[in-house]
Order: C-alpha cells, then structure tokens, then sequence
C-alpha cells in the first residue's frame, strides 16, 4: 500500500518507523465530504491533523514512552473525485477491509461520519463479537436525512442495523430516539454524566469484548474543539475523555477508530492539534494497554 513520506506523514516519521509491513498502526485520511448540512470543511480535516501532528512530541509522558517506535504507517488519503457519495463510501469500505485482512489495527481520519458506515459494517463481518462505541455529541440516530439514509446524521442508524453499540456524551438528537434502537445499545447523555462516574461502568459493562471506536471531535466542549462542522455546548474535556478511552483500551479490546469531523478553521491551529494528539493516544493506549 502506498504510504506518505516523512515531510506529510503523522509526526514526521522516518521510513524505518512508518513502513507498512512494519507498522503496528495505520493511518487511514478519509478525506470526504458529501453529506454535511452545516459548516463546510471536513474534507480539509485529515490534511490538517496531519500536518498538526509534525508538532506533537513523541513522547508520551502518561505511558512512559514513545509509542510510535512500534511503527506507524500513513496511507496516501484516498481521492473521491468524480464519485456520488455509495461509491464514496463502497471504496472507503474495500480500504477498511483491507487493512482488517491485513491484521492491522488503523485509524481512519474523516472527514464527515459517515466514513463510519462502511468501516463498521466490514468490521462486524471481519470481528466476533463487535460493539461500537460512539463519542458524540449527537445521536446520529435519524433513518434517513435529506433524502439518503447515508447521511452523517445516520450513522448510528445504519450501526444500529450492524451491531450492538454504546453511545455517550449525547446532548443532541431527536424525540423517542431511544424507541427504536437493538436491546443490546446503550445511549448514555451527557446530563447523566455530569458529576457522575457511574457512567464509565456502564458504558464498559455494555460493550462486548471487540470494539470499534468512532470519536465525533464534537463530543468535546466547543472551548477546546471549535472547529466543528456542528458544535454543542456542555462537552467533554480533555482529562476526563482519556480517563475514560484509557479505561476502554485497558478492559476491551479496540480493533481499530476513527476520529472525524474536524472542520479545520484559519487561525485555530490548536484545535487541528489537540486531533492528531488524540490520534496519537489512540494509538499509544493500543500498543501500550491491549488487553
């Protein structure tokens, strides 16, 4: 697979650390915008948390090390120029795929969420026993939006139809959208999170042994991720989302991510940072707590 060079790749990694075969995470650019109904701009998000990452230090002083000396590869971003948004999605989805065959636990940068669609419905195929668990601050719960039910505000739709899933941090959705998902989802609010721990235990209890992870960056609070393509107050912070992703990785265990919608604005670098630092702890808490 043909994978970005040291000057575009995440963190500027020399080729004896960013070499497919090698690599014990893969970068996946997923950048794609089809469906978006507010801001414009996710297709920019990839790039720019790429670029971003040059910046982050490889040294994590929470794990004690550098987990990027386990290898991580950046794939070349995919290119959906001339193609409707099934065929957009058909070709992120034979990606996924091949990097499921390929045992490689990846990262996919969107983008919009509905690169999530795809993923996940190749993962529950590729995976026994998969959950999803879903960062966001919108339930993404609709059957069909604007006409398509591949829109981003059906992803978890569209999981719901796939498998079992946990979603936390919701505090936007539609009336009696809890009616009509499977037994085995969960939909925790961020009002039942506020001063409240009980939520992670919940939410863990919940999952089921293998676990994909889809990370919508509006689950933060706007005050530290502004740049959104559909930003809500009362979001999470930046201690309290790893106290919880690290409990996840240490008790589940994650098969791959993605880490989407980031909408990347002029002069907000740092929210195109704090992105590529959270992908950089996604993959950190792989190689460092697999269960």
């Amino acid at each position: 697979m043909q994978t970005l060079p040291q000057s575009e790749n995440f963190l500027g990694l020399e080729a004896g650390q960013s070499s497919f075969d090698s690599a014990q995470a893969v970068i996946l650019p997923l950048p794609y915008e089809g469906t978006t109904t507010y801001m414009k701009g996710t297709a920019n998000g990839p790039q720019a948390i790429l670029q971003a990452s040059q910046q982050v230090e490889f040294y994590d002083d929470e794990l004690g090390s550098e987990p990027c000396t386990h290898g991580i590869a950046t794939l070349s971003p995919l290119s959906f120029a001339g193609q409707n948004h099934e065929q957009a999605l058909h070709k992120i989805g034979a990606n996924a795929k091949n990097l499921m065959e390929a045992s490689k636990y990846f990262v996919a940068l969107g983008g919009e969420h509905s690169v999530t669609i795809p993923v996940v419905q190749h993962a529950v195929k590729h995976y026994d026993n998969l959950s999803v668990l879903q960062l966001d601050a919108h339930s993404d719960l609709r059957d069909s939006y604007e006409g398509s039910p591949l829109n981003h505000a059906c992803v978890m739709a569209r999981v719901n139809e796939c498998c079992d899933f946990v979603s936390v941090g919701l505090r936007s959705g539609i009336m009696g959208e809890e009616k009509g998902v499977r037994p085995g989802a969960k939909l925790i609010y961020a009002r039942e999170m506020v001063g409240n721990s009980d939520w992670q235990q919940a939410a863990l209890d919940a999952l089921s042994d293998n676990v994909y992870i889809t990370f919508d960056l509006d689950f933060l609070d706007p005050s530290i991720m502004p740049a959104l393509g559909t930003p809500e107050p009362g979001g999470f912070h930046w201690n309290e989302t790893l106290a919880f992703l690290k409990r996840v990785f240490s008790e589940k265990n994650v098969v791959a991510c993605d880490v989407v919608e980031l909408c990347p604005m002029p002069h907000q670098a740092h929210a195109d940072f704090l992105a590529a630092k959270l992908v950089y702890k996604l993959i950190g808490y792989k190689l460092s707590l697999t269960k």
